[in-house]
């Protein structure tokens, strides 16, 4: 490989880095400003939730949006124009007058953010060789480990100039993102003249904030007491009837946002199942400090330090992952990975209030999610898609792994709600969703082995 090219390549995932690490950081230091915007706009807990759950709403539709169009216009044009709306919602948010405002600004910069990823992630794609895909997309996905390492910290520090600079810290970043993206992404991706496939979009963008919105107000503990909210059913009602006339416009679509024929490949198949397992797994983390709150009499902020042992293991992980999959193949790291990930889900499941084992299944649940949330699952995309589909592939891969998350978060509240006990209640929710991770281990061997892989690769590389 000439020098030029290998710096040129270096570059491109320098400037890739530093995006996803602008939107995955804006996710790790809103926290620490939620007290104080409360307190300025005084509204109520269940209000201020919405600062989060907006967020993902507009991330879950503007995924496949933004994925498809940069499959048309080209990356480089769509991945400047997500990074400009992140920072425009950034603005908004900032300065906003109303509650209501702040709230659109949300929703702008989850829609903008939800291209980021998985753009970038079909630059790589574009940029690298099959054999140092899997190494690049590995220090992508070890952006998240970092931001939740430092972004506490960077919030905590821009908190002393008031909230505000939480978001407008976004704007000069974006500024260079955008400025060196127009210098040196490829214009990939750019297929002049297809017809934008509006009623597909529509259709999903529906279906999407419909069963994001009604999973959303799915409180489980409401549930447990019989209750439920009134929007709740009929939303996601809306969204089972929507996923058939989606499939039904874009089989007829002439340029559809999302290809069927991607769907007849069985690792494509296998790994959107293991994506939604992967965003249940993730949100099963989120829960673990409650689990320590109740096994162990400790504090919330001691609970929370105590997570850092997943993400530490997650940022360690990705990148070592990444090399994994360069030299060893998908179907050998991920069945690893998701082995690991059941492992340490079994492990707090069966001995909730033993420490050590606490710490040994932290690591190896970080390690199991290095593999599934960061390189491994899009890795195998790259390789199953044309240049042509790359980005609607990884959109695909976001949205279930959104999917999941969202999944994840109700399976695991109804659960420890069904417990007379909170610590059996947690303990039941990270044994169930311990046994299908291990379900998910038994599927990932149907991926391709390291030879048929590269076999893939090299087909739709050459068309």
């Amino acid at each position: 490989m000439e020098p030029s090219i290998g710096r040129q390549r270096n570059q491109v995932l320098g400037l890739l880095f530093v995006g996803v690490l602008m939107a995955a950081l804006d996710i790790a230091i809103v926290g620490p400003a939620l007290p104080a915007i409360q307190g300025d706009f005084q509204v109520t807990e269940k209000a201020l939730a919405w600062v989060f759950s907006l967020y993902v709403l507009g991330n879950l539709v503007g995924t496949p949006v933004m994925a498809a169009l940069s499959d048309r216009a080209g990356r480089r044009w769509i991945y400047a124009l997500c990074v400009s709306g992140f920072a425009l919602g950034s603005l908004i948010v900032a300065l906003a007058p109303t509650f209501a405002i702040l709230l659109v600004g949300r929703l702008i910069q989850g829609f903008s953010a939800g291209g980021i990823f998985p753009v970038a992630s079909a630059v790589v794609g574009d940029t690298f060789p099959p054999e140092q895909r899997g190494s690049a997309l590995g220090l992508l996905g070890a952006v998240f480990g970092i931001a939740f390492l430092i972004g506490p910290i960077l919030g905590g520090v821009l908190l002393l100039l008031g909230w505000p600079w939480l978001f407008l810290i976004n704007l000069p970043i974006a500024l260079l993102v955008i400025i060196f993206s127009l210098r040196l992404l490829p214009t990939a991706g750019a297929r002049a003249g297809e017809p934008f496939d509006l009623a597909g979009t529509l259709t999903l963008g529906a279906a999407l904030a419909a069963l994001a919105y009604g999973l959303t107000v799915l409180d489980p503990a409401q549930l447990s007491q019989g209750q439920i909210d009134p929007l709740a059913l009929p939303m996601l009602a809306a969204a089972a009837l929507l996923l058939p006339v989606f499939i039904w416009i874009e089989q007829r679509a002439a340029a559809p946002i999302l290809q069927p024929a991607l769907f007849r490949s069985r690792p494509v198949r296998l790994t959107a199942a293991l994506a939604v397992g992967a965003g249940i797994a993730e949100t099963a983390v989120v829960f673990i400090p409650a689990l320590l709150t109740v096994a162990f009499g400790i504090s919330a902020s001691t609970a929370s330090f105590m997570l850092l042992v997943v993400v530490l293991a997650m940022a360690v992980g990705s990148p070592i992952s990444g090399r994994m999959l360069d030299r060893f193949g998908s179907r050998l790291v991920i069945t690893g990975g998701t082995l690991l990930s059941a492992a340490g889900l079994l492990l707090l499941g069966l001995f909730p209030s033993h420490l050590a084992l606490f710490y040994l299944a932290s690591v190896l649940l970080g390690l199991g999610l290095a593999v599934l949330l960061g390189a491994a699952l899009r890795y195998v995309l790259l390789n199953e898609t044309a240049a042509s589909e790359r980005a609607a592939a990884q959109g695909l891969l976001t949205v279930t792994m959104g999917v999941g998350q969202l999944l994840g978060a109700v399976l695991v509240g109804l659960i420890a709600a069904s417990a007379a006990l909170p610590l059996a209640g947690y303990a039941r929710a990270f044994l169930a969703i311990g046994l299908l991770m291990a379900v998910l281990t038994l599927a990932a061997l149907g991926l391709r082995d390291r030879a048929a892989e590269r076999e893939r690769a090299l087909e739709m590389a050459t068309g």
